[in-house]
């Protein structure tokens, strides 16, 4: 049977016997969000549905996101934007995991020179623990950067040639926002690789970290923990490694066109979050 059967959408949901087999062994739920709660400033349909659901049917669930663009609490303020309650504990982004990378390998005082967004800033910067550095720093960290500009490449490529260590939040060569799909951190991340031909240590999905933290906040097990996503090359693959249940839902980046015939598949696939909502919703 084809792992990729969706969820019929209907509330009482008809499941098929492998769909229903992967869900039943789901105690919690890591969350990616954009792409699956929200698409830049806009939630997604069926997202509160969905929460409430796995809040009623006693689900913990962790959201998880690549984007280091803003801090756990600023993610807080944006989803209480769209009617969404949670707290700060509940947010992993790359931009934390990145700090926590740095805080076990290299001592206070350490030069770096970073490029990304005021969020990643203050997580690296804000206590004062790293100096900030131009080309003679010994660590680069890159991330997502609205602000990108030639000079900032420049520094980091000529930064990385005299041997700097290089370190990026996340490979995500795209990032859906309401205009649509543009370009991610790993966009800076290729062009710097161009310019050095150096390649870096990767801290985001698809590496695994993460997730195994998330669902260790939870106090559940790999094999019990779902990765709900939208991206087959970072969600799922990820989800994969850190050997967890994989569901994709097509509201982001990955299309069903995509998934016909990739090489990553998921354990359960959904158009939206209308089936998992339903489901859960059933089980409340």
């Amino acid at each position: 049977m084809d792992p990729r059967d969706t969820i019929e959408r209907q509330v009482g949901v008809t499941v098929s016997a492998e769909v229903a087999r992967q869900l039943a062994r789901v105690r919690s739920y890591v969350i990616d969000m954009d792409g699956v709660l929200y698409r830049g400033e806009t939630i997604l349909p069926h997202v509160h549905d969905f929460l409430g659901a796995l809040s009623a049917a006693r689900v913990p669930y962790v959201m998880v996101t690549n984007n280091s663009t803003r801090t756990p609490e600023q993610y807080v303020e944006k989803l209480a934007g769209m009617g969404l309650t949670t707290t700060a504990d509940r947010v992993v982004t790359s931009g934390l995991a990145t700090r926590a990378w740095l805080d076990e390998r290299y001592p206070a005082g350490t030069r770096i020179y970073l490029i990304g967004m005021p969020a990643l800033v203050e997580t690296v910067f804000g206590d004062g623990r790293y100096r900030p550095a131009g080309v003679d720093a010994e660590v680069v960290v890159s991330g997502a950067d609205w602000e990108l500009t030639f000079e900032k490449l420049k520094t980091a490529t000529i930064a990385i040639r005299r041997g700097a260590d290089w370190v990026a939040t996340n490979p995500d060569t795209t990032f859906p926002s309401e205009q649509g799909i543009i370009p991610g951190a790993g966009a800076i991340l290729a062009a710097i690789a161009a310019a050095t031909s150096a390649t870096p240590v990767v801290i985001g999905k698809p590496e695994p970290g993460m997730l195994i933290e998330a669902a260790a906040m939870m106090h559940t097990s790999p094999g019990e923990t779902a990765m709900l996503g939208d991206r087959l090359d970072t969600d799922i693959l990820a989800g994969q490694r850190a050997q967890f249940v994989t569901v994709l839902v097509l509201t982001g980046v990955t299309t069903p066109d995509e998934l016909d015939g990739a090489s990553i598949q998921p354990d359960v696939v959904v158009p939206d979050l209308a089936p998992l909502a339903a489901y859960y919703g059933a089980r409340g």
